[in-house]
């Protein structure tokens, strides 16, 4: 059994293979291709396993869309919605970008109104009819579209989520006129109350669907013609995978596709070396992702946004900075040294990697520093060039003549980690938590280069290093269970209602959902079901998200769940009327999983001499053992300073942490008593 993970991120393509037979994993890296990220996954696969046929299962993680959205190059979208409704998006909500000023603006819609229609129709919030649809004026609307050629529309009417009768008509008429359009209903992509935010997400389905249904194809047509014959699955922003075709009607569950594989791959870490609190911060080539992981529960929100789009389906609660190890480092007008969010990415990449980039990067810093060694080959075919880094600076330098280039490439790697820093704290002490309590697990490429400098800023007192960081999103893919969720808008109160009206509501999606598990084929003898209610007190505007058990047998038990939620939200409660607006389901498979092997049986601690490197640490340069952790024995351990150095990653460890391999190879560092 071959099981294969891959995971497309703006600099590397990572990936990783499970073999059952010998029950180990094999990793591999090539450099992200942006103009064909096709070729990326099969250079991957081509250095994971021998015949892509032999593959029982893939799983790829991407940032196709997301990268569509975040740079303004997805497709013209044209809507479709009620007569009256046309300003939706432009209105958006009342909240000012910036408080005070009141000449800002809001940013741009996603569609523009001259690219959006009205159709006489009209659905009350109860389901009812007020306007019928009109099929004659909506052909007619519909055949504007076909002159305007258009290759993506949006559906979006008012109250389809009671009612979705008059969108699937509409769908029926466009896909008759416009066969080859991307087409999707609000009903079908976000089926819950609250106008713009339904509208929004839907037209940001619209909007790289082209892109990924194109991507899609070409990728399951390039596999196949390599003899890859199983279905391909994706991993989306839930936590969970989805089949292909799936993803290719609703593609923008798949916007943190990427960094939901590390929070994934991090809740079965966290149950495998049993430490259930966990800060996840995946550094990448572009960009720091951290997500804060209670109880080894799975964050999951609907309240989350992309660029400057709100987009409502269910995502993993992902906190990104522009901090990365392509960040640029430059100086603003007052010559005060900045790092990130623009990215060297892949092409032209960091200046040390000779494809010309000319701007000093966090890599870059590394180099300089003697953290990176020149002799390492960065996915298998990048090599690095000190004199090109310190050739980066120079510019720098020039303007800055009181640093030399140790100092500076020290400040640019203390700003990013500044800026990490203040990534998690938005997760952690803004929302009630003390980040003292959790493990940080650092991952992605230049994730365990800076663990140990972002936990000394926290304060937090030990850093978990998965094995492969480099490519543990890629690994969180692998292991992850087929998941999707639903949702639905249905006013209750609850003291007006019974426990069964409740139960029979969370049955009927949960009737949807496994229909659709068995129309993609995917088994349900190991499938589970979770629960939410959407909750507030009577009359409030907004709802908190409660969890709810199906053993849960009276209406005082559900009150209490929400009493619970709210005052450690919002720091009080009330025994007050509570109302119930939305229904949610994840429905969860599960498929097969890695069952690894210990690391190693042998328990020595390492002794033996290490080659020495240079490396720059408070000021000044000092010998540091140098260690390769394939060598290192199981449960090893030794005090810092040190470099271990791996295929995809290299771990810091300055002198006050001490570090210690555990059962599986997973490296766990600590925080010295001083």
């Amino acid at each position: 059994m071959l099981l294969v993970g891959v995971d497309v991120g703006g600099t590397f393509t990572d990936g990783v293979v499970y073999d059952g037979d010998s029950h180990r994993l094999q990793y591999a890296k090539a450099p992200s291709t942006p103009d064909d990220p096709t070729q990326g996954v099969l250079d991957v696969l081509e250095g994971l396993v021998p015949d892509i046929k032999d593959i029982d299962r893939l799983v790829h993680g991407l940032t196709i869309g997301t990268n569509a959205i975040l740079e303004g190059k997805g497709a013209d979208v044209w809507i479709l919605t009620t007569r009256g409704f046309r300003d939706v998006l432009e209105i958006a909500r009342t909240n000012r970008p910036i408080l005070y000023d009141i000449k800002s603006l809001k940013p741009e819609a996603l569609v523009p109104r001259t690219r959006t229609f009205e159709i006489n129709e009209r659905m009350l919030f109860d389901g009812s009819v007020r306007d019928a649809f009109d099929p004659i004026e909506a052909r007619a609307i519909v055949e504007k579209l076909v002159a305007k050629n258009a290759n993506s529309v949006a559906i979006c009417f008012l109250h389809s989520y009671a009612n979705p009768a008059h969108e699937q008509l509409a769908e029926k008429l466009v896909r008759e006129l416009l066969p080859t359009a991307f087409v999707c209903s609000s009903a079908a992509v976000l089926s819950q109350f609250r106008e713009y935010e339904r509208f929004n997400t839907t037209a940001l389905n619209a909007y790289i669907g082209p892109i990924m249904s194109d991507y899609l194809e070409n990728l399951r047509d390039r596999l196949g013609k390599k003899g890859y014959k199983q279905p391909i699955f994706v991993m989306a922003s839930n936590g969970g995978i989805s089949n292909l075709d799936l993803v290719k009607q609703l593609p923008v569950t798949t916007v943190l596709s990427g960094p939901a594989g590390g929070v994934a791959a991090a809740v079965e870490l966290g149950e495998r070396v049993n430490i259930r609190n966990l800060i996840t911060c995946d550094m990448g080539g572009t960009s720091t992702d951290v997500c804060l992981i209670e109880d080894l529960e799975t964050p999951v929100t609907h309240e989350q946004f992309i660029g400057n789009y709100a987009n409502r389906t269910p995502q993993i609660e992902i906190n990104a900075v522009g901090a990365g190890g392509g960040s640029i480092a430059w100086l603003d007008a007052g010559d005060i040294l900045m790092v990130g969010p623009q990215s060297a990415g892949a092409d032209p990449g960091p200046a040390c990697y000779g494809f010309g980039g000319s701007s000093p990067t966090v890599t870059d810093a590394n180099l300089v520093l003697n953290r990176l060694s020149p002799d390492t080959t960065l996915g298998g075919k990048i090599t690095m060039d000190k004199d090109l880094a310190i050739a980066g600076m120079r510019l720098i330098l020039e303007r800055l003549p009181s640093l030399d280039e140790y100092s500076l490439a020290d400040g640019i790697i203390q700003i990013a980690v500044a800026r990490m820093v203040s990534a998690i704290k938005e997760i952690s002490i803004s929302r009630g938590f003390d980040p003292r309590d959790f493990t940080l697990v650092a991952y992605g490429g230049a994730g365990p280069m800076h663990a140990t400098f972002i936990a000394d800023e926290l304060e937090i007192p030990r850093v978990l290093i998965p094995l492969g960081p480099g490519n543990f999103a890629a690994f969180g893919s692998l292991i992850s269970d087929n998941r999707r969720d639903y949702s639905l808008t249905r006013k209750i109160c609850p003291r007006d209602s019974s426990i069964a009206d409740i139960r029979s509501t969370f049955t009927e999606l949960e009737a949807r959902g496994r229909k659709e598990f068995e129309d993609y084929g995917v088994g349900l003898d190991q499938t589970t079901t979770r629960r939410w209610a959407g909750m507030r007190y009577l009359g409030q505007s907004w709802e908190l998200e409660v969890p709810i058990s199906e053993s849960i047998d009276s209406i005082e038990a559900i009150e209490e769940v929400f009493y619970q939620a709210h005052e450690r939200r919002f720091g009080h409660k009330t025994t007050d009327i509570t109302e119930i607006v939305n229904f949610r389901i994840a429905i969860i498979a599960g498929g097969d999983k890695p069952d690894l092997l210990p690391w190693m049986n042998d328990s020595s601690v390492t002794t033996e001499k290490q080659p020495l490197r240079s490396v720059y640490f408070d000021d000044k340069f000092i010998n540091i053992p140098v260690y390769q952790r394939d060598e290192l024995l199981a449960m090893a351990e030794t005090t810092g300073p040190a470099v271990i150095e791996e295929n995809g990653s290299t771990t810091i460890i300055p002198p006050s942490w001490r570090f210690r391999m555990l059962k599986f190879g997973e490296l766990l560092l600590e925080k010295l008593d001083s």
